[in-house]
């Protein structure tokens, strides 16, 4: 017999064998087992227990039944109560008028600046808008736009998720909701709010194909000040109509509508509009819209940005007060609902501001230099007065968009009084004997490090507040080393800086510039020298109020913290007005004195000329000013702080301060 009829032969008998020995539940005892008892009392009992849990079974589920139809029923009693009085989709096109909204200076009777309520708007259809010009759109905006219903359950999720867990604002609108948003709905961050724009998301999409969705979102976005519609925006922007934008203007275009003052050409953000350029661009390659190579072309085009014409005054300042409200209230409340924005802008001072610059400019071109920039604060209440960011604001050769009051600098000796006046809270005093003499600095053999004096000449044992008035640099560093990396990064983060918070990249070249400092915190730091060691917040408005003169926001001036004891600063103000103390290497004719009025100043010049620093101040304002060029290259030797920024330091406070009364610092007790 084969094997294959073997096997069969020999499993279909253990089959009948198996039956013998389970049937009904019960085992056959043929072969010897033992029976199990299977009595009738047990049976009863499991008959029971399985009916029982049948039983319990049945009514959880009717239970649960009940429940999810009552909230279903709820559910949707309250989205049709919530959604009841909704528009008609079909008149999406009402509009209300909206309102300017003015930014005044400090009095009220100036406007600075003047954002139209009537929008700039000029309605296109999408066959006149180029195809890259709508992938650049969805791409960034609403990868799923031809596939959703008008809302993306995932996308609300994934934004959920993330609200929660990492407390971070991230998006999860469809190109649907933000038309809906920006033409019917208000502005409120409500859940009922979300209800009524995913019901009218809902009912667009079922009224409307997705071409006339896609059209109608392209003429209703904002894309920054009065510019609607992508029409308006390619006419402000490029001065063209969208018609005859090309790829890389077109990409531009769609990084705007996200967050259109952060984003804005003409404001200090441009490096990371281009960014967000690229970022468009690497998506659309990703989605598949256009090639490796159109993308590094459109990377490498250099963009030409139309020149703008609003009417605007200090425009650095406006920009810089229109980027605080557009992270506070959102950019639809501050570019439609007819704010009103009272400023801390001290229009005399700043037009003062805006004629030394200029003509210190002039001055300078010697020098190789082609920006500059001016803060002025008052440091009782840390208001700022008035704000320069360049040269010239319309000036695109220098970037003069880029405010650089705002931007990072290597600040040169400028930062030595925080440094010194760290040393002096930990116990070292004015007279504290340091040797001016050539040291290397570093454990390392192959890397030495050895500053030296900018006269290049060593000047044996100094005090330490003879070195602070001759800004030597050799004692300086000492200075640090004895006072400690750590508690001067204490200190300035106690002042304000936020550009000095990655601890690890800094070492003992901190005090000769080696970090990175913003202008505007720099002068409000020095402003605690100002005020015996009391430093208030950096404020540029005193009040918001509502198309309806109500109150939205107003300053408090009291808010102030002591940084510094008393003492400290008042070493700090002898020390920086001393002009005999530091004549030794500055001369006793510079540009660091007022005549007969106290005031204290420290310059700052960076290796190569290419920042030069001039911060002076009395009780009652502190002003900075910085020099260079705006892509970092170096000026003429000689452009040192004490030259090229003390000039523009020196005109500002003598034409500001003019006859007002003369103001002291307090004398500190124990200095000689």
């Amino acid at each position: 017999m084969p094997i294959s009829q073997l096997s069969q032969k020999k499993q279909s008998w253990r089959n009948e064998k198996a039956k013998k020995y389970y049937i009904d539940g019960r085992r056959n005892n043929q072969s010897g087992w033992k029976k199990h008892s299977t009595g009738p009392g047990k049976y009863k009992f499991r008959k029971h227990q399985n009916a029982f849990a049948f039983f319990l079974m049945k009514r959880i589920a009717i239970l649960f039944a009940i429940i999810g139809l009552l909230a279903t029923t709820c559910g949707f009693i309250i989205i049709v109560w919530i959604t009841k009085d909704i528009p008609d989709p079909h008149k999406l096109m009402e509009r209300e008028i909206t309102q300017s909204t003015k930014i005044f200076d400090r009095t009220g009777k100036t406007v600075l600046y003047e954002i139209y309520g009537e929008e700039e708007r000029t309605i296109v259809n999408l066959s006149e808008i180029p195809d890259y010009a709508k992938w650049a759109t969805i791409a960034i905006e609403d990868k799923n736009f031809y596939k959703h219903q008008g809302f993306s359950a995932l996308a609300m999720l994934r934004t959920l998720v993330t609200n929660i867990l990492y407390n971070k604002k991230a998006g999860g609108s469809t190109l649907t909701q933000q038309f809906i948003k920006n033409a019917i709905l208000t502005s409120e961050k409500t859940y009922t709010r979300k209800i009524k724009e995913l019901v009218l998301a809902y009912k667009v999409e079922k009224n409307f194909s997705k071409d006339e969705i896609l059209q109608m979102y392209f003429n209703e976005i904002p894309y920054g000040s009065t510019a609607y519609g992508i029409e308006a925006a390619s006419q402000r922007y490029f001065g063209k109509s969208i018609r005859n934008i090309n790829l890389p203007e077109a990409v531009i275009l769609a990084a705007l509508p996200q967050a259109p003052s952060r984003y804005s050409p003409y404001g200090p953000n441009k490096d990371l509009l281009i960014q967000r350029q690229h970022y468009i661009l690497d998506l659309m390659l990703e989605q598949g819209y256009i090639s490796e190579a159109k993308v590094e072309a459109a990377k490498q085009y250099k963009l030409k940005f139309k020149k703008p014409s609003a009417n605007i005054t200090a425009p650095h300042f406006v920009m810089y007060v229109k980027g605080l409200l557009s992270e506070k209230y959102g950019e639809k409340m501050i570019e439609r609902e007819g704010l009103r924005i009272y400023t801390t802008l001290d229009l005399y001072k700043q037009k003062i501001a805006e004629e030394v610059v200029e003509d210190g400019m002039e001055k300078n071109k010697q020098y190789n230099a082609n920006n500059s920039a001016l803060t002025a604060i008052d440091p009782k209440t840390g208001e700022i007065l008035a704000m320069v960011g360049s040269s010239d604001y319309f000036n695109e050769e220098i970037d003069g968009q880029v405010n650089i009051t705002t931007s990072s600098r290597q600040p040169g000796s400028s930062i030595k009084p925080i440094v010194y006046a760290a040393a002096f809270e930990n116990g070292y005093t004015p007279d504290t004997v340091l040797y001016d003499v050539v040291t290397n600095f570093s454990n390392n053999a192959d890397e030495p490090y050895e500053p030296h004096n900018y006269d290049l000449k060593e000047h044996g044992p100094v005090t330490m507040k003879k070195a602070l008035a001759g800004s030597l640099n050799i004692p300086a560093v000492k200075t640090l080393y004895l006072a400690g990396v750590n508690n001067v990064l204490d200190l300035a983060e106690n002042l304000g800086y936020t550009t000095l918070s990655d601890r690890k990249r800094f070492g003992l070249s901190l005090v000769l510039g080696g970090g990175e400092v913003k202008l505007i915190e720099h002068v409000n730091a020095y402003s605690a020298f100002s005020r015996e060691g009391k430093i208030y917040p950096i404020t540029a408005i005193l009040k918001v109020e509502d198309k309806n003169g109500h109150i939205i926001e107003e300053s408090k001036s009291n808010k102030n913290k002591q940084t510094l004891k008393p003492e400290t600063a008042r070493i700090i103000n002898n020390i920086l007005s001393n002009n005999e103390l530091r004549a030794y290497t500055f001369g006793t004719e510079n540009w660091l004195t007022l005549g007969n009025r106290p005031v204290a100043a420290k310059t700052g010049t960076t290796n190569d000329y290419r920042d030069a620093w001039t911060i002076g101040y009395t009780p009652s304002i502190v002003v900075g000013v910085w020099v260079g060029n705006s892509d970092n290259t170096a000026m003429k030797r000689g452009a040192a702080g004490g030259v090229v920024a003390a000039s523009i330091w020196n005109s500002f406070m003598k034409k500001v301060l003019g006859d007002t009364p003369i103001e002291y610092f307090n004398s500190p007790k124990d200095i000689k």
